[in-house]
């Protein structure tokens, strides 16, 4: 507990301006700007090194800005404010001067969020609580610019259908990296050390997405029986970076870290993108922590089902109303400032519908879309919407507006379906590859509006996919009634670790089927940290109180799991080189594929629609003819790509198939199986001619090169 004693206010103190919101270091002086239109009093609250307290009346009051201009005050500087009003939470008035509040737009927070006291919370009957919660909240840091050289740093802009996206935790994916020193693992610094992002592009990764590296809390329940929130979708700073990732200290130094991880990522031809969490804050519920927002202007920034109660569609407490001014002009500046500032590429939005809300309802001409749209700096940015809340009507995928993609969760489902055996999944399967047109093709969108995958951080890890029918969340502490019952998985015979080698051997080979079937199918791959590795969570599968080596990446060869990552970088690369192998049809699979691409039965004849619906098929083949794809021969010259056949077989039994006329010969590129049988030359592959048969292991996928 840090000692909070106020002493006399600072001297010389001036009205400063309205604009920009937050404190803005000037040598001469800073000024700071808050919004709180309602309010009847502002107090700055400046802190020295041993906490204590130095309060300031913020006298001037213009548009519903408070401001004040004050010399003296230097980078590094921590400071709150207390903010006086009426207490009239059915009208969404909660103000409180005991509570010491962030400020919305501070650019560093530093300070813990101290676990064994509430003070900071609303009292459980609704009442005004007034004792002091300063010495128990988080503090705001000025920040200056400190001239920061991005030298020439530019965005990649790579095209959406170039795009490979990994999903990786700044603080996991290098806890336990051996080539990054002790100090520097989990940080920003961590992960922009040079194995790192060497490993990354080795890979073949085009683009990675950080989950939330916006200043975070953990819950108090969860910090008060020893856990914290690991994934970081709790945010309470919306404009600066997570302190907890800085290597170098957590008072503005984080700001020129994460600047220096985007230089590292650039440089390298990666992408930075944000997952981002503007539907709600750390706040919670009614009666939950007053930090920020609650305490400026309960009903500018949440939305209010009725009198005293806060329309919850997160299922985290309170959801933000972005169709008031104060939010919207916040989330939107939070985005130009981490596009402008910190230069990232583009953002994936958790729990989209929820910023969509115009009232109780969706609305997709709504403020939320309606401003990004017209907004010349985001719409040139990379947009993706998690396009679902937690109610029904929240459902949208399909459904948001060009130019934004979305994650497909009917991918995921149709794949992990189709893979553990599951009769009838087939037709959806062909429409699924062929870049999800249902969803897509309607509004004249392309393939890559889908981004799909067959893993993500919220569910099973790929190798927990194919080793477990059942979650095991008991250390998360709630007997194990967390967590989605459907994951669609399959243990491929025994639950959870064995000794089996057969049962080692299938999950394997399961694995690769699925990292396989993702990275050739039309469409935006999304790759998850670690799934190329064989990274598990032992059958947690919402594993995001997990701060631990259950979420960690483990760095070491974990046995039987080398051979998928070397089957991951193999298809990057040919999915680099090929075009073909990226697809954009944009047709469902009873359109014929669409142009050049061709659905192949197992007796080598064109899949009719009967075939697509028969329950017994569990075997597909697809032509990708490179002749529809141009491309730059080494002389800058157009010319034609290479033709590609993918067959898939989820059977339990080997699965003779016929090679159709639709090329002279074929040549076997992989096999998911691991199996070969060598070439008629020591070093070249299979080769076998139109109207051959082919045996297909059971539950496999072949890649052939058309000639």
């Amino acid at each position: 507990m840090t000692d909070s004693r106020v002493t006399a206010a600072p001297p010389l103190v001036r009205p400063g301006q309205q604009a920009p919101l937050g404190a803005t270091y000037h040598p001469e002086a800073t000024t700071f700007a808050v919004w709180a239109a309602d309010a009847s009093g502002v107090e700055l609250c400046l802190y020295d090194e041993a906490g204590r307290e130095t309060r300031e009346p913020v006298r001037e009051h213009s548009l519903g800005v408070w401001h004040c201009r004050i010399p003296g005050v230097m980078p590094g500087q921590r400071y709150g404010f207390r903010v006086h009003g009426p207490w009239d939470p059915g009208r969404g008035r909660r103000f409180n001067p005991a509570k010491l509040l962030l400020d919305p737009y501070a650019r560093a927070i530093t300070g813990p969020l101290d676990p064994r006291e509430e003070v900071y919370a609303t009292a459980p009957g609704g009442e005004r609580d007034d004792r002091d919660s300063a010495p128990f909240v988080p503090r705001s840091v000025v920040v200056a610019d400190d001239g920061f050289d991005w030298g020439d740093d530019r965005r990649p802009d790579l095209a959406w259908a170039d795009t490979v996206i990994y999903e990786l935790h700044v603080k996991g994916f290098t806890q336990q990296h051996p080539a990054v020193p002790p100090s520097m693992r989990g940080t920003y610094a961590g992960l922009a050390h040079p194995e790192v992002v060497g490993y990354l592009v080795d890979l073949g990764i085009t683009s990675v997405q950080l989950l939330p590296v916006q200043q975070f809390l953990s819950e108090p329940a969860l910090t008060a029986g020893g856990l914290s929130n690991y994934w970081g979708y709790n945010t309470i700073g919306f404009f600066a970076p997570h302190a907890a990732y800085a290597a170098t200290g957590s008072t503005g130094q984080q700001v020129r870290e994460f600047r220096q991880l985007v230089t590292a990522l650039h440089a390298a031809g990666i992408e930075v993108l944000l997952d981002v969490v503007y539907n709600h804050t750390a706040e919670g519920p009614v009666d939950g922590p007053v930090l920020a927002f609650r305490g400026y202007g309960d009903a500018d920034y949440y939305r209010h089902e009725h009198t005293g109660r806060y329309l919850d569609v997160t299922g985290c407490g309170n959801t933000v109303d972005a169709g008031t001014s104060p939010a919207l002009t916040l989330i939107l500046d939070s985005l130009r400032y981490w596009v402008r500032e910190m230069h990232v590429d583009g953002f994936r939005f958790d729990l989209a519908p929820a910023l969509t809300r115009n009232g109780r309802h969706v609305d997709l001409r709504g403020p939320f879309l309606s401003a990004l749209g017209q907004d010349p700096l985001l719409r040139e940015v990379k947009l993706i919407a998690e396009p679902w809340d937690v109610t029904a009507e929240g459902y949208q995928l399909g459904r948001f507006p060009p130019p934004w993609c979305e994650w497909n969760d009917r991918f995921r489902d149709t794949v992990r379906d189709f893979w553990r055996g599951r009769p009838g999944s087939l037709a959806d399967l062909g429409t699924r590859l062929s870049g999800s047109s249902d969803l897509y093709g309607d509004d004249g969108r392309r393939p890559y509006a889908s981004v799909n995958y067959v893993s993500a951080h919220d569910g099973f890890t790929l190798r927990d996919l194919v080793s477990y029918d059942h979650k095991h969340n008991e250390d998360n502490g709630e007997h194990n009634r967390d967590g989605t019952e459907h994951n669609r998985s399959w243990n491929c015979g025994a639950e959870g670790d064995t000794g089996d080698p057969a049962v080692l051997a299938l999950r394997h080979r399961q694995a690769a089927n699925l990292i396989a079937t993702l990275l050739l199918a039309s469409g935006v791959p999304m790759l998850v940290a670690g799934d190329e590795r064989g990274r598990t969570q032992r059958g947690n599968n919402n594993a995001f109180c997990q701060d631990n080596e259950n979420s960690w990446v483990d760095w070491t060869d974990s046995e039987g799991w080398s051979a998928l990552h070397s089957l991951t970088r193999q298809l990057l690369m040919l999915r680099r080189d090929h075009p073909v192998l990226r697809q954009l049809s944009g047709s469902t699979c009873k359109d014929g594929g669409g142009q050049g691409v061709s659905w192949v039965h197992p007796d080598g004849r064109e899949m009719g629609d009967a075939d697509w619906w028969g329950a017994d098929l569990q075997t597909v083949g697809f032509f990708l003819a490179g002749d529809t794809i141009r491309v730059r021969g080494p002389d800058d010259e157009p010319t034609m790509d290479t033709s590609y056949l993918v067959w898939l077989h989820a059977g339990a039994h080997d699965q003779p198939v016929t090679l159709p006329a639709l090329a002279d010969h074929y040549d076997e590129v992989l096999r998911t199986d691991g199996t070969s049988s060598g070439g008629a030359t020591p070093g070249e592959p299979p080769r076998h001619g139109a109207g051959a048969a082919l045996l297909l292991s059971a539950r496999s996928l072949v890649l052939l090169r058309a000639d």
